[in-house]
C-alpha cells in the first residue's frame, strides 16, 4: 500500500504518562503491522482509538459520551476501538452498552492490537498477559525525549485504586531489555529517557523467566552507563522503597534529573494506614530531609488526597504540616472520589461531607500557592541549563532544566535538541522566562 493510500489513526490518551507510552505502542504496533498513519483530525480516521483511564473522577460516565461524540463525528466506515485502564475493568459491558464499538482492549493486552484490530467485537482484558519480554517498538515523546516502561502492573493494595484490577499484578521487564530499548531511543536522537512504572523502585522483584531479584539502583546505574544520554527521569517511585542507596544514586548520579515525585496522598499516619501506603508521616518527612540535604537544587513534586474517608481536621492539619516542611514543587492535589472495586468503598460510612473536602482542598492549594509566590521569585538572577524541545509562538523556545522547571527564552529552531544557559528575568508560578546567555 502506497503513503497515499495508509490508512489514518486517530487516538485519545486519558490518563497518566504510563497511557501516554501505551498510546505511542499502540501506534507503533498498527503502523508496522497494519500500516496505520496516525492522524489529529477524527474525521479523517479510518480507526478511533480511546485510551481510558480509570483513575479520574466518572470514568464510566466520561467514557460513553466521549465515544457516543466519536461515533457521530466518524466518516463512514471507521472503526472505533477502546483501550486502556477502563477497558479492562469493563471488558464486554463496553460493547453492550455501545454496539457501535469494533473492540475492546485492555491495559494489559496492548501487544495484541495488530490481532484484534480486525475482529468485531473482539475483547482481550485478561489481567494475567504477561507483556513484560514483548518488544514494542521505541516510545518518543518528541524528537529528544523518549519513555520507557519497565514494570507492568502493580502489587500494592492502595484502597483508593482500581489499577492492581486494571493492570494485574506487579512483573519488572528484563533489565537488558530496558538498556537496549534506551540504546535504539538514542541512537534515533533522544538525549532524554523516562523510566516508567506503577511503582518504579520496587523494580527488580520479581521477573517472568524467574531470575534473581534485581534492584531499581542498579538498573539507574545500567542505563546511565549508556553513551550520548544526558538525562534519566522516572515516574513514580513509592516512598516506602527510598531505600539509602536508592537516595545516595539519585544525589550522585549526574544524569539522573533532580526532581522526583514522592506520591505524599496524606500526611496522616492515621489516613495513611488507611490507605494501606505502608509507611508513616515520620518516614516521608525522613526521606524527603534526607533527598533535601544531599540535593541542594532538588525539586519535589507530589500527589495528595484530601477527605479521604474518616479524615479529622487533626488528620488534614498533619498534611498541611509536611506540606510547610517539604516544600513542594508542585502538588497535584485530589478531593476523595469513590473508585468502582475499591477496597474504600467500604468506608462509605465515614466519608466526609463535600463541603468540607472542597474547603480542604481550597485551603491545600492556596497554601501551596503562598509558597510558589514566594520561593520561585528568588530564582531571577539565576543562570540555568535547559535542553531545547519545542518552538512556541513569537520566536519562543521552550525546555526544561535538570530538576524539571519549564523555561520560556527568545530563540529559534536552530536550538532544538540543544543544551543552552539561561539568566532568568521573570518566574510565574509553575515557569520561567529569560534570556540565552550567549
Amino acid at each position: 500500500m502506497s503513503k497515499e493510500e495508509s490508512k489514518k489513526l486517530f487516538i485519545q490518551t486519558l490518563g497518566c504518562q504510563m497511557n501516554d507510552t501505551d498510546s505511542q505502542h499502540i501506534a507503533a504496533e498498527l503502523k508496522k503491522y497494519k500500516d496505520y498513519d496516525k492522524t489529529e483530525n477524527i474525521e479523517d480516521a479510518d480507526l478511533i482509538i480511546i485510551n481510558t483511564c480509570s483513575v479520574r473522577e466518572k470514568p464510566v460516565q466520561k467514557l460513553f459520551s466521549e465515544i457516543g461524540q466519536f461515533n457521530i463525528k466518524k466518516k463512514d466506515g471507521a472503526k472505533i476501538g477502546v483501550c486502556g485502564c477502563t477497558a479492562s475493568h469493563l471488558g464486554n459491558d463496553i460493547i453492550k452498552r455501545a454496539p457501535y464499538v469494533d473492540f475492546v482492549v485492555g491495559a494489559r493486552n496492548i501487544s495484541k492490537i495488530k490481532d484484534v484490530v480486525d475482529i468485531k467485537g473482539a475483547v482481550e482484558i485478561s489481567i494475567d498477559n504477561d507483556e513484560s519480554t514483548y518488544e514494542f517498538a521505541p516510545a518518543k515523546t518528541n524528537k529528544y525525549r523518549a519513555s520507557v516502561n519497565i514494570s507492568i502492573g502493580c502489587d500494592k493494595k492502595c484502597t483508593y485504586c482500581i489499577v492492581p484490577n486494571t493492570r494485574g499484578e506487579e512483573i519488572s521487564i528484563p533489565p537488558e531489555m530496558i538498556v537496549e530499548q534506551v540504546k535504539k531511543a538514542v541512537d534515533d536522537g533522544a538525549v532524554e529517557v523516562m523510566l516508567l512504572g506503577q511503582n518504579v523502585n520496587s523494580y527488580g522483584r520479581r521477573f517472568s523467566d524467574g531470575r534473581a531479584k534485581y534492584s531499581f539502583t542498579k538498573l539507574l546505574q545500567d542505563v546511565s552507563k549508556i553513551e550520548n544520554l544526558q538525562r534519566i527521569r522516572f515516574t513514580s517511585p513509592h516512598p516506602l522503597h527510598m531505600d539509602d542507596e536508592f537516595i545516595e544514586e539519585f544525589a550522585k548520579n549526574p544524569k539522573i534529573s533532580k526532581c522526583i515525585h514522592m506520591p505524599l496522598q496524606s500526611g496522616s499516619t492515621e489516613i495513611l494506614r488507611a490507605m494501606k501506603r505502608g509507611y508513616t508521616k515520620e518516614w516521608f518527612l525522613n526521606r524527603a530531609k534526607k533527598l533535601r540535604d544531599l540535593v541542594p537544587n532538588l525539586r519535589i513534586t507530589t500527589d495528595i488526597i484530601v477527605a479521604f474517608p474518616g479524615e479529622t481536621q487533626k488528620d488534614f492539619e498533619d498534611t498541611l504540616d509536611v506540606v510547610n516542611q517539604v516544600k513542594f514543587d508542585q502538588i497535584f492535589n485530589f478531593k476523595y472520589s469513590p473508585r468502582p472495586e475499591t477496597e474504600a468503598l467500604k468506608l462509605e460510612h465515614l466519608e466526609i461531607e463535600d463541603k468540607i473536602g472542597s474547603a480542604r482542598l481550597t485551603e491545600l492549594i492556596e497554601l501551596h500557592k503562598r509558597y510558589l509566590e514566594d520561593h520561585m521569585p528568588k530564582l531571577i538572577g539565576t543562570t540555568v541549563t535547559i535542553l531545547v524541545e519545542s518552538l512556541k509562538p513569537n520566536s519562543e523556545i521552550s525546555g526544561y532544566t535538570d530538576n524539571y522547571l519549564q523555561v520560556f527564552a527568545k530563540g529559534s529552531d536552530e536550538l532544538l535538541g540543544k543544551f543552552v544557559d539561561v539568566k532568568v528575568t521573570d518566574v510565574t508560578r509553575t515557569a520561567l522566562k529569560g534570556e540565552i546567555v550567549k
